[in-house]
């Protein structure tokens, strides 16, 4: 005997409210007022037997609950989706207008693209690395993977990574006549920053108590690349991410200072959270979520 489900209507209006925060957003999304949508949510919560949000002034943030019921409940409903469209759609070709920065394009997105064509022949990518991703949601680009210290909570963002600040230099800093060991011996040396990452030196300096001590230089890129090239042909030491490093896997490079200091910088997806509703934005933002989740 089948056991007795919920209505799917309700399943529908909890993904929805999950994923947009809102229980305006979602009804809007869903043709319903905003009542009947909330009494569908409520519908599904009497029948699991407990609350499954937290309701916080005109915000619904899932709890633990919540949280795990729609990691279960939001690919089936999504399969379901993409059932119907299959029917009805046939081969639709499927687009996503993506910003990237062309550092994590080029070490992490782009040695993985093969398997996200592989899963998703349909979705095609127009990659877009100008700068100020942010900004244009909505207007030319449709998701984000940014770099950044937090997020304006009226968007949605996932967390891509936590990372380490390391210090990138060139082998020849250890390998001459006075090697590189020392914090203080930074007085001596130019230090490369990222526009996108100014605070990654302050954060460094300060954990490990060098308050005091002022490189040479500082001098600027807004290219990851660039960067990595530049110590790498000794003209600095390079304030960067752990993951900058080990991807880089260039044997010009060192890390100097053993020294584990958190970066205030994370890479995250974003997008405007009614986005999220799109079929190529989702395909895309669960398979980035579950590829870095396993790899990264």
């Amino acid at each position: 005997m089948m056991r007795r489900l919920p209505p799917l209507g309700a399943i529908e209006a909890f993904v929805q409210v999950a994923r947009l925060g809102s229980v305006k957003a979602a009804a809007e999304e869903l043709a319903l007022s905003a009542p009947a949508l909330s009494r569908r949510v409520q519908s599904l919560e009497r029948f699991v037997g407990r609350p499954l949000f937290g309701r916080r002034h005109q915000a619904m943030v899932l709890n633990e609950e919540g949280e795990r019921l729609l990691a279960q409940l939001a690919p089936v409903l999504d399969q379901l989706s993409d059932a119907v469209e299959a029917i009805t759609a046939g081969t639709e070709l499927l687009r996503l207008r993506l910003g990237v920065l062309p550092l994590f394009a080029s070490q992490r997105l782009f040695p993985r693209l093969g398997a996200l064509r592989q899963a998703h022949p349909e979705l095609h990518l127009d990659i877009d690395t100008a700068g100020h991703g942010i900004a244009r949601l909505g207007e030319g680009l449709d998701a984000v993977i940014a770099l950044a210290r937090d997020i304006d909570p009226a968007l949605y963002a996932k967390r891509l990574d936590h990372n380490s600040v390391y210090v990138i230099g060139a082998r020849s800093l250890l390998d001459g006549p006075d090697p590189v060991t020392r914090p203080d011996q930074l007085a001596g040396l130019t230090v490369l920053l990222h526009r996108d990452m100014p605070d990654n030196f302050a954060a460094w300096r300060q954990r490990i108590g060098l308050g005091e001590v002022e490189p040479l230089a500082i001098d600027h890129f807004d290219s990851g690349a660039l960067m990595l090239e530049a110590a790498a042909q000794g003209l600095g030491v390079a304030f960067m991410m752990a993951s900058h490093y080990e991807d880089a896997a260039d044997p010009r490079l060192v890390r100097l200072f053993d020294v584990e200091v958190e970066s205030p910088y994370s890479y995250w997806f974003v997008c405007r959270p009614r986005a999220l509703t799109q079929k190529p934005v989702r395909l895309f933002h669960d398979w980035l979520v579950r590829t870095l989740g396993s790899d990264g």
